[in-house]
């Protein structure tokens, strides 16, 4: 029996180390796989070696990860997608054949549902599928973009620098996601307590105190009458708007769906102050980091380009990528149709043009993302800060308005101006 040294990540991505006994090194990574531990160096130990650590290494060897039971194990999430390809790409890098990786990943799922995934794709190889075609039978939980660069690894035979590519490439998009998620919570807990908190004023507080003060309402103020006439429109027809409000909700949900419909709703959004930018920036950076990823994974450029173009996003951007490779198919570079389009930042242009002269559009995109997702972090920074406190300052307007028309009629009877 050998002795090997390893280092790795456990099934949650802590850093682990220790040393193993095996036969060889492919055994030495099974057994470790097997308790969740994904080896990304593997070294034999002398004898002087073993010898000298002895006591450290049985200690380091034993150790496992305790197994964790969580809600919400009925569906595949994204988080589950990503955690998934980041495994199979430290197994795929540290020698393991494709099956013997999926079924090893297979066992350590404390979600029923993955599990039987991972099974299902590995009866899928052992039949004699690629596994970019069983990954591709299943739209809902692996993307265009995904299934892609799966094949082209499997094509070329470097399946574990597409897998650490892909990996990368998803827990960028797991950021984002996330951040943009983050930046909408608060806004729309705003706008939910306060709308309530309007409706509550004027449905049961403003009438209240309207009553209690008598007189005649057409001599109260303007901005009490108009009030006035609000609450008693919602008291009246409250239930009638409630029912207009979700019909129209309704409507507008399958009118951006239709394809006119989310092109021209893409475009407003492209053109809101503050959040126009925080999406450009976002897909300017996935455009350069998927891009980038598939050029480094060996995909021609159009094909690229059609993946692209489902990841940004955005529709009317989707369309611009759209005429760009069709100029591209009549052999004009990416980087001229592009810049004519004007809505991809001059910096982008300017680096795939600079890739296209020297071949090195893959690197230097890569290289750029990092650039582009700082960029689109600030942006999300800047929107999170700035739309709230809109909202806020809008609110604060609208109560405002409800106090000084409460207040109003109150001063006038002070001044002797109701009933004479």
């Amino acid at each position: 029996m050998a002795e090997f040294a390893y280092k790795g990540v456990d099934q949650s991505g802590r850093a682990v180390s220790g040393v193993i006994e095996a036969v060889d090194r492919r055994k030495a990574v099974v057994d470790l796989a097997a308790r969740g531990h994904f080896v990304s160096e593997l070294m034999e130990r002398s004898g002087a070696a073993r010898a000298a650590a002895r006591p450290k290494e049985q200690v380091g060897a034993i150790a496992a990860p305790p197994r964790r039971w969580s809600l919400g194990s009925g569906r595949i999430t994204s988080k589950d997608v990503v955690a998934m390809t980041g495994q199979l790409s430290t197994a795929l890098r540290a020698g393991l054949p494709v099956l013997d990786a999926i079924h090893i990943i297979a066992e350590q799922q404390h979600k029923p549902v993955m599990r039987q995934l991972l099974l299902d794709l590995g009866e899928a190889v052992r039949a004699g599928q690629s596994l970019s075609d069983a990954m591709a039978e299943r739209p809902r939980i692996f993307s265009k973009l995904y299934t892609s660069m799966v094949q082209v690894g499997e094509t070329g035979g470097i399946l574990p620098e597409t897998m650490t590519q892909l990996s990368r490439l998803l827990i960028r998009e797991q950021k984002t996601r996330t951040n943009m998620k983050n930046a909408m919570v608060y806004p729309a807990l705003v706008l939910i307590v306060g709308v309530v908190s309007v409706i509550v004023m004027l449905v049961e507080v403003f009438p209240r105190m309207i009553d209690t003060l008598g007189g005649s309402v057409t001599l109260m103020p303007w901005p009490t009458r108009f009030l006035l006439g609000v609450s008693n429109f919602l008291i009246g027809f409250g239930w009638l708007l409630a029912a207009g409000a979700v019909v129209g909700g309704i409507a507008f949900a399958r009118w951006k769906r239709s394809p006119s419909g989310r092109l021209k709703w893409d475009t407003f959004l492209l053109k809101v102050p503050v959040m126009g930018s925080v999406l450009r920036a976002i897909a300017v950076g996935r455009f350069a980091r998927t891009l980038g990823a598939l050029a480094k994974s060996g995909n021609n450029i159009l094909p690229a380009l059609g993946v692209v173009r489902d990841t940004l996003g955005n529709e009317l951007l989707g369309r611009q990528v759209d005429a760009v490779a069709e100029k591209v198919k009549t052999g004009e570079p990416v980087a001229g149709p592009l810049a004519a389009s004007g809505l991809f930042p001059p910096l982008l242009v300017q680096i795939v043009n600079i890739g296209e002269q020297t071949g090195t559009i893959d690197e230097l995109l890569l290289s750029a993302a990092d650039t582009f997702d700082e960029e689109a972090d600030t942006a999300i920074t800047r929107f999170m800060a700035i739309f709230p406190a809109l909202m806020i300052m809008s609110l604060a307007l609208v109560i405002g308005f409800i106090v000084v028309a409460t207040l109003l009629p109150i001063m006038s009877m002070d001044l002797g101006g109701i009933g004479m």
